[in-house]
């Protein structure tokens, strides 16, 4: 394993920035069976979002809890509602969601 100093970390620590981090929950009108033309919508605008920038890693849950997804934007908070509030699943009670302040780290990304 690597070793990571004190200095190694205080540098990583200047360089990290703040992103919104969505947590998408499974709303009054969630319906895992039947007609799923919204859900498939909801990936269509997520994957336009990250051509455009703005959604920068997207992870949809597969549980049998509330729990639906993760997102991290790049977004500022008051940003990344307003999108959230003009996706088509949550306008359609399909999901509902929850914007957080988050910080992550230049060159964070997920394996290929």
């Amino acid at each position: 394993m690597t070793e990571i100093t004190d200095a190694f970390m205080r540098e990583m620590l200047g360089k990290s920035r703040p992103y919104s981090v969505v947590v998408l929950k499974k709303g009054p009108n969630y319906r895992a069976d039947g007609d799923r033309s919204v859900i498939w919508e909801h990936g269509r605008r997520n994957f336009a979002l990250r051509a455009a920038g703005q959604l920068a890693v997207v992870v949809p849950l597969a549980s049998d809890t509330e729990m639906a997804g993760l997102g991290l934007f790049t977004t500022s908070l008051d940003d990344t509602r307003a999108l959230m509030l003009g996706d088509p699943a949550i306008a359609a009670g399909w999901l509902t969601f929850e914007v957080y302040a988050g910080r992550s780290f230049p060159g964070d990304s997920l394996p290929g």
